[in-house]
């Protein structure tokens, strides 16, 4: 039992209603013979049997075109599920109408609808099948309808249309729910994903700035010592003393970051300052590269912390580096406030985003010809502690468009 379970867990909705119409389909050619020949009741075996054998041909149909076809949407599972009421109802016509003591499988395509279709879809199959209750219960032939029969009768499609509204009603929710609850806990696995990934890469960020700072240190004093021995080209020993300075400076910034991060430190900062720390990295660090700062008339208060304008470089950095083969190339830095929400727009005049990179937006560690995509990683992880988030697109013109969202904390 666990593996028919099991192999029906892997089917597609579509393929699931075929294999179970199978099932029926020799359920139902069971039964007919088994009334017709040992209970010996008087069912026209003629119809029934041509139904039964139509049901099988759009069976086989249905499989069959089902199997090209890559992708089921909702309309092909409701014309499926109007399919089994349309059988269910002639059969049931033949074999007794309203009396007919399956009338209540007309039940199964509600509740198929329910969880696989949306809304409008099941509204559709519900009202088709009680539709088709009411057809049958009003063909049922006078002599029937005799003494309190039709008070019987009527009782029964009364519990009909109950039945179908309560199924209608909480499966779908309850189907929903199940849903949201799936999505939940799928975004939050990729949330632990993601946090397992920053924690290896701050782990593996601190080693290396550990192993680092004995050799800087190292070659610290060498060039101290070669400074005091008045030895030819001291202009390249000069060189060599401000690189290493730079080197100790950012391994120090780089701890005061970690701290401020470790501690959970957040301040308020103005966007146009953060703005023109912004654009004098830019002019110090790439001058050979152009850019186009763009600045919003409203002044803003953001929330931040020590990460914000890592990620920011990080951002522009992987803009300079698109820049790299373009000639002409400008990186554009567009500041905007919409509402409640600042951003931050970063366009370059590179190739863009290759559609497989933006179909798996999710994963932002993708390798490139330029790196490993580990920026991009931890600028999203720094932005969405902030409340914020980082949205990735190609341009009109060309180019790739990074923007930067975080809420306005006051104008």
């Amino acid at each position: 039992m666990k593996a028919l379970l099991s192999k029906f867990s892997h089917l597609s909705t579509i393929n699931l209603i075929l294999a179970l119409r199978a099932m029926s389909i020799l359920v139902q050619l069971c039964l007919v013979l088994f009334v017709t020949f040992a209970l010996h009741y008087d069912i026209p075996l003629f119809p029934v049997l041509t139904i039964v054998l139509i049901e099988v041909c759009f069976n086989g149909v249905s499989y069959w075109r089902y199997q090209k076809k890559l992708r089921h949407g909702s309309v092909d599972i409701a014309i499926q599920l109007l399919a089994d009421v349309l059988f269910l109802a002639m059969l049931l016509y033949f074999s007794g109408g309203a009396t007919n003591a399956f009338i209540s499988l007309l039940l199964i395509p509600i509740a198929i609808a329910a969880v696989s279709l949306p809304p409008s879809g099941l509204m559709l199959v519900a009202c088709t099948a009680v539709l088709t209750y009411s057809l049958l219960l009003w063909t049922m032939p006078m002599h029937v309808m005799h003494g309190n029969m039709e008070g019987h009768f009527i009782g029964m499609w009364i519990n009909f249309l109950f039945s179908a509204v309560v199924v209608s009603i909480v499966v779908a929710y309850l189907a929903r729910a199940i849903k949201q609850h799936e999505i939940k806990l799928a975004q939050y696995r990729e949330q632990q994903l993601k946090r397992e990934r920053i924690i290896a890469l701050g782990v593996a960020s601190a080693q290396v700035t550990h192993n680092l700072a004995t050799p800087i240190a190292t070659m610290n004093l060498l060039i101290d010592e070669l400074m005091e021995e008045n030895i030819e080209n001291q202009d390249v020993v000069k060189d060599l003393k401000q690189q290493v300075e730079r080197c100790n400076a950012s391994l120090h910034a780089f701890r005061e970051t970690s701290e401020q991060i470790r501690t959970d430190q957040k301040f308020h900062i103005n966007s146009d300052f953060l703005l023109n720390q912004l654009e004098q990295h830019c002019r110090l660090t790439y001058p050979e590269s152009r850019f186009e700062f763009t600045s919003s008339l409203h002044k803003v208060v953001l929330a931040s912390d020590a990460s914000l304008l890592p990620a920011l470089i990080n951002i522009i950095d992987n803009a300079v580096r698109a820049n790299v083969d373009i000639e002409q190339g400008v990186v554009k830095v567009v500041e905007k406030t919409t509402g409640g929400e600042w951003h931050l727009e970063v366009i370059d005049s590179g190739h863009g985003f290759f559609v497989e990179q933006l179909e798996k937006l999710g994963d932002y560690v993708q390798p490139s010809e330029h790196g490993f995509g580990i920026s991009i990683l931890l600028s999203n992880t720094s932005i969405e502690r902030l409340s914020g988030k980082l949205t990735l697109s190609n341009a009109a013109s060309g180019g790739a468009v990074v923007t930067l969202t975080l809420p306005i904390i006051k104008h």
